[in-house]
């Protein structure tokens, strides 16, 4: 692989650290209201080997979060045979979606009915079932992925359409601001996308049966995302350590 990997910082105690972030979760989900431990915490082990990968699954993380389908090619045998189940939350190339279906438990990153298409072929071919989530651009912003909110519902609906493949929520990056409101409003527009979806769905408009998810905020912002009602928030430099450390 070209790109070196970072292995695990001297000294560093990965169920320390996990025990931090999900103490956070707690204390944003009582904050909130939220009781019941309804958050999700990903770990995304992204530029990290797959002895690190490994070690905070053991350590007790359950899920992990892969964004380079070719660190996901290397990594997987580990990861599963750790017992993780694996996400992909990173763009999804076509000419390498193969990886994604053949490592992936959940595509988080689904932002268009062609990448749904090539998903669904591939599956097929594998015999297989996948998650996906449908990717929304919640901040407008040009730099990231996802499809714009008007749009999100009528993909997941078409998605959902697709031979072996459920959708199971969605998932958007939020606004790179320190600006807590603007980073909330974001959240929420998610949220709101999420529950017209089932709303759509009760009354038979939508065959979206379990598209409840949302994958919103990471170690910067987890507390906004959980108070705007995520069920999972993908956390890595709390957990993983710095790269460069």
């Amino acid at each position: 692989m070209a790109r070196e990997l970072a292995s695990t910082p001297p000294g560093w105690d990965y169920a320390a650290t996990l025990t931090e972030a999900q103490a956070r979760i707690i204390g944003a989900e009582s904050a909130s209201g939220r009781f019941g431990s309804q958050v999700k915490l990903l770990v995304a082990t992204k530029a990290w080997d797959a002895a690190a990968a490994v070690a905070v699954v053991r350590a007790g993380a359950s899920i992990v979060g892969e964004s380079r389908l070719q660190e996901l090619e290397e990594k997987a045998p580990a990861l599963r045979a750790a017992g993780a189940k694996i996400h992909v939350i990173g763009q999804v190339q076509r000419n390498k979606a193969q990886i994604a279906v053949r490592h992936a438990d959940c595509v988080q990153t689904v932002d268009s009915l062609a990448l749904a298409e090539r998903l669904s072929r591939l599956c097929l071919e594998a015999e297989r079932d996948l998650d996906v989530m449908i990717q929304v651009n919640v901040s407008g912003e040009d730099t990231k992925a996802g499809v714009a909110p008007a749009e999100a519902l009528d993909l997941a609906s078409a998605v959902q359409g697709l031979p072996c493949l459920t959708v199971t929520g969605f998932m958007t990056i939020g606004l790179n601001s320190d600006d807590e409101l603007a980073v909330r409003l974001g959240y929420a527009r998610l949220r709101q996308i999420r529950d017209e979806a089932l709303i759509r769905s009760e009354r038979g408009e939508l065959p979206l049966r379990e598209a409840w998810e949302l994958s919103m905020g990471m170690s910067n912002d987890l507390e906004w995302a959980v108070a705007e009602g995520a069920t999972i928030v993908r956390v890595g430099t709390s957990v993983m350590g710095r790269r460069d450390a």
